[in-house]
Order: structure tokens, then C-alpha cells, then sequence
């Protein structure tokens, strides 16, 4: 794999810290509503949020 720059490494982590704060928003959501279907939506997202920022962790 190819070093990468400084503006790399700063748009990593801008990406990161997006999908960290997604996660942590959608988590919260889904603990705060009662509803099944809302619940799942929100979990959904927080774990696709997860994911995203594993992956681009791994450039790191």
C-alpha cells in the first residue's frame, strides 16, 4: 500500500469521526424510542456507521 499524505490522512479522519458521531446519534436513538420498527432502523444505521469507519480505519 502507497503512504499517504497529509490531506489523506485528514480526510480519513473527518470520515471517521463522522461515522463515530453517526453511531454513537443512531445508538442513542434506538435506546430512546419504544417502537420496534424505529428501533430497528435506527440500530441498522448505527451498525452500517460502525462498519464504515472499521473499514476505513484499516487504511490507518
Amino acid at each position: 500500500m502507497s503512504e499517504l499524505s497529509v490531506l489523506d490522512l485528514q480526510n480519513l479522519r473527518h470520515l471517521i469521526g463522522g461515522y463515530d458521531t453517526s453511531h454513537c446519534k443512531m445508538t442513542e436513538y434506538a435506546n430512546m424510542t419504544e417502537d420496534a420498527e424505529i428501533k430497528k432502523l435506527f440500530q441498522d444505521a448505527a451498525d452500517s456507521a460502525m462498519k464504515n469507519k472499521q473499514e476505513l480505519m484499516r487504511f490507518l
